[in-house]
């Protein structure tokens, strides 16, 4: 099943709370994520740039740390909603607040934002998302070994629904194979990259993962 793209909050069997982003595309699959100081950014690969002028939606910060919040989304509401974050609110206001002001990406499908949050040392993220037709958020409360993901399509709401009861990633890296295509992952169509961030005994560490291209026979 194609849902687009992906994001989620995990928590692993040793309690570390991590945050998850997975883009997975049919229209712009030469993408790769990027870390950057502050922020892991979304970018066109090399010789695929021109791809930002038939749709300015596909570069953006994916991942950002803020304080004891670590934000995964598919679009520019990661820095609004840290920004938020870092002014005092919560994580349910900061989605709601963000997303709602934002709205939907107005290209050519209408393209939901969806937003992923967990705050370190509390067992809790939250979800969101922004539809054409709905504004969705929820909070979460984690239990070891646990996932909640909502992606663009289909698995578009935050539901116990879509969930996975078999996270075991002990590293951020670990956490990017698993969202690429792991437990309930494995299902979902079409993955190019990932970013993501797990707790750890002083903040979160971040990595990234490219899918390996397909070789020819």
């Amino acid at each position: 099943m194609y849902v687009g793209r992906i994001v989620a909050i995990a928590m692993n069997p040793a309690g570390a709370l991590g945050a998850l982003y997975r883009v997975s595309s049919r229209s712009f699959p030469n993408r790769e994520a990027r870390r950057l100081e502050k922020a892991v950014a979304i970018v066109p690969k090399p010789g695929f740039e021109n791809d930002i002028f038939k749709n300015p939606y596909i570069a953006y910060n994916c991942l950002r740390l803020c304080g004891p919040y670590a934000v995964a989304t598919n679009g520019s509401h990661t820095d609004p909603i840290a920004e938020k974050l870092a002014a005092g609110l919560g994580m349910r206001d900061a989605l709601v607040t963000v997303l709602a002001a934002l709205d939907y990406e107005h290209d050519s499908l209408n393209t939901p934002r969806i937003a992923a949050v967990v705050q370190k040392g509390t067992g809790k993220g939250c979800l969101g998302i922004v539809r054409a037709d709905a504004v969705l958020v929820q909070e979460f409360a984690l239990s070891t070994g646990q996932a909640y993901y909502i992606a663009t399509y289909e698995h578009n709401a935050p539901s116990p629904s879509f969930q996975d009861r078999s996270f075991t990633a002990g590293s951020a890296a670990e956490a990017c194979q698993y969202i690429l295509g792991r437990g309930v992952f494995a299902d979902l169509e079409r993955p190019i990259t990932a970013a993501c961030a797990l707790e750890t005994g002083d903040g979160f560490e971040v990595a990234t993962a490219d899918v390996a291209p397909v070789t020819p026979a």
